[in-house]
């Protein structure tokens, strides 16, 4: 049996730098080294390992072998960087006592409430945070694949090498402006109607508006879509008339009571339940971050 006990640290780093950045060349201009050198230390695991690491395409594709390797390279910078954090006092100029951890995040989460959980760890700790939005249906495949270290996700089902944490669930209500209700479902909302009324949508990935309507309907309908990758111009889209869509209803409580927003179909609120999950690194960082996400999440989210 081929000992693999014994691995390269900087040949797993550099692996999961270039499967971060995508080309052997990206790579070696953060590691300040040449992309042969890069290549090399590549090669030099695989033969270690006895298996192929990476599809050589762009961007770098890691194998099952390679992801496996990948999660191990960030696990061990993590737990490195924090054992440092601790020892030394102050910071090197540099910021080398930092511990940075990635972290995928849903937009409702990441602009309501998720900043806050952050902030809360960042005050006890030399942490620094890089937050990829991403939609939380899509959120767990960046934890399979390495790229994070904890995501909010859709998924109950834990990733491989992960723990989930139940969140709550995010209660939306399908809402338009009076002048645009009026306008396009004055005979009632059914499938002719959500047909043609045009509706607003986060990104491509975001799936709220469609579901709804199938649930509605149960049709697969193709209303006109205009896409608005941020929260604050999707909600103010909806609110200036520009087509119906789904915004949590704490946000739209107020104006829904005084009328001047119009609910599609009154009570049908669809919810979204939410889970937290991490690797399991026996990181205090990441145990701490876990009891701050739950803590925020309980302020803005159902049971």
């Amino acid at each position: 049996m081929r000992d693999i006990t014994q691995l390269d640290p900087v040949a797993l780093r550099t692996l999961a730098v270039a499967v971060r950045l995508g080309t052997f060349e990206a790579a070696a201009r953060e590691l300040h080294v040449t992309p042969s050198a890069v290549s090399q230390r590549i090669k030099a695991l695989e033969t270690r390992i006895g298996r192929v690491l990476l599809h050589r395409v762009k961007p770098l594709e890691p194998t099952e072998a390679g992801l496996v390797l990948v999660r191990l390279a960030t696990q061990t910078e993590i737990l490195e960087r924090e054992a440092v954090a601790e020892l030394v006092e102050e910071a090197d100029e540099d910021g080398t006592t930092y511990t940075s951890l990635p972290i995928a995040v849903n937009a409702d989460a990441l602009y309501g409430w998720f900043v806050d959980a952050l902030a809360e760890v960042q005050s006890r700790h030399r942490v620094v945070f890089e937050v990829i939005r991403e939609d939380h249906t899509r959120t767990a495949e960046r934890l399979r694949r390495g790229e994070v270290v904890a995501a909010i996700t859709g998924e109950p089902k834990p990733v491989p090498g992960c723990r989930v944490v139940r969140l709550g669930r995010l209660r939306y209500a399908a809402v338009a402006t009076r002048e645009f209700h009026a306008t396009h479902f004055a005979d009632g909302v059914g499938s002719a109607s959500l047909a043609e009324a045009p509706i607003v949508a986060f990104d491509r990935n975001d799936s709220l508006q469609h579901d709804y309507i199938r649930r509605v309907t149960r049709r697969h309908l193709a209303p006109p879509v205009t896409y608005l990758p941020s929260v604050r111009e999707f909600d103010r889209a909806i609110r200036v008339g520009m087509g119906w869509g789904l915004l949590p209803e704490s946000d739209v409580a107020h104006e829904l009571d005084r009328g001047s927003m119009v609910e599609l179909v009154p009570g049908r609120r669809p919810e979204v339940a939410l889970f937290w999950q991490h690797w399991r690194l026996g990181s205090s960082l990441v145990s701490e971050l876990t009891d701050a996400v739950v803590g925020a999440a309980r302020g803005w989210m159902a049971s």
